[in-house]
């Protein structure tokens, strides 16, 4: 059945319709990854988002059960140049159409995702809506203006705390739309985890007696989380914190900085980054749409110790008196090399020595 994408700048993009019949209203973003399309799909930091794959051919290897960042995925939608409709791997238990009819997720395939993806890196990323061919574009285009994008934390972050048990250092993750894949590297280091709901207060979060505090990634705009920015900015300090993507943009914000929104943003898993202290290029994973704004770090006491190679940007941060360190980028993936995850191990090692001190 044909469907079509309406921008809110009034464009349209035609093609097949597949997945859900439900339509959306969403934020329309691309990805630049070549492949893990599931892990895109399941990701909570694109909570009603409409992703844009620039890579021509998605779910050639199917969906299997191991691969998801979260167990209920909260995109808007997905468009491809074509999609497989059969697949090709031996754990795969269903095609990229039969998952998004079940996840109630609609797809629009055989559009040019390469006109669309220059639309969106010249004039940014804008809200869109799939629709059906009769509904009028402009009426569409007046109900995208009025529409707000809201509420995208509180959607996705757990509702209560739980754990995950272990005997090495307790560490409180606060989930702002966490992915399971820092948890997991949490549990590789044998550390007894408590996840905890984005709005706890910083009192229930030292009742726990953390040796560290891990601040997830997560959708949205940071500065709309002020209760968040208020715990992190009371829990500095008294534990060793790391910051992974929203959780860098909200420790930055909490220590005098600010973010700006970006054009298109920085998502998928090709993108370079540059350690500063070691000149060490990293190829990262990424998936955000704003970023700490570099003139607001100098009155604070954060320093950068990574920035992206393609435009510049602060990729991470450290305090210069605190056990403290953040990266915009994703070190729980793997692009590529597994090289980036050393910075779980640089977490472990900033809590003995913490502990020694």
């Amino acid at each position: 059945m044909k469907r079509k994408l309406v921008l809110e700048n009034g464009m349209e993009f035609i093609g097949e319709g597949f997945g859900s019949d439900q339509f959306t209203i969403g934020e329309v973003v691309f990805t630049t990854g070549m492949t893990g399309y599931q892990e895109t799909m399941s990701d909570p930091s694109f909570h009603k988002q409409i992703i844009v794959f620039t890579y021509p051919l998605i779910g050639n290897y199917g969906i299997n059960p191991s691969d998801f960042e979260s167990l209920n995925p909260f995109v808007g939608g997905v468009v491809v140049h074509e999609y497989a409709k059969t697949e090709s791997h031996w754990q795969s238990q269903m095609n990229i159409n039969d998952f998004l009819k079940k996840q109630n997720i609609p797809g629009l395939s055989g559009i040019d995702t390469r006109a669309l993806v220059k639309t969106i890196r010249t004039k940014g990323s804008m809200k869109g809506k799939f629709c059906n061919l009769s509904e009028d574009t402009q009426e569409v285009v007046k109900s995208l203006h009025n529409s707000i994008l809201e509420h995208h934390v509180p959607e996705v972050s757990t509702p209560r705390a739980y754990s995950a048990p272990a005997e090495g250092n307790r560490i409180v993750l606060i989930d702002y739309g966490m992915k399971k894949s820092i948890l997991k590297e949490l549990c590789l280091r044998n550390c007894d985890v408590v996840v905890v709901p984005f709005n706890t207060n910083s009192k229930s979060i030292m009742e726990l007696n953390p040796d560290g505090i891990m601040l997830s990634n997560g959708p949205g705009n940071p500065e709309e989380l002020a209760e968040s920015i208020q715990v992190i900015r009371e829990l500095s300090g008294k534990v060793p914190i790391f910051g992974i993507c929203l959780g860098h943009q909200l420790y930055a914000i909490a220590h005098g900085a600010k973010t700006n929104k970006m054009l298109f943003g920085h998502r998928g898993a090709n993108h370079p980054v540059k350690e500063i202290a070691t000149n060490r290029v990293h190829i990262t994973s990424q998936n955000h749409g704003y970023v700490v704004d570099e003139d607001s770090i100098s009155n604070t006491p954060l320093e950068i110790t990574h920035r992206a190679l393609n435009d510049g940007t602060i990729e991470g941060l450290r305090h210069k008196e605190h056990f403290a360190f953040t990266v915009q980028y994703h070190p729980e993936s793997s692009p590529g090399p597994n090289d980036n995850e050393y910075l779980f191990n640089q977490f472990m090692n900033m809590i003995n020595e913490f502990k020694n001190n």
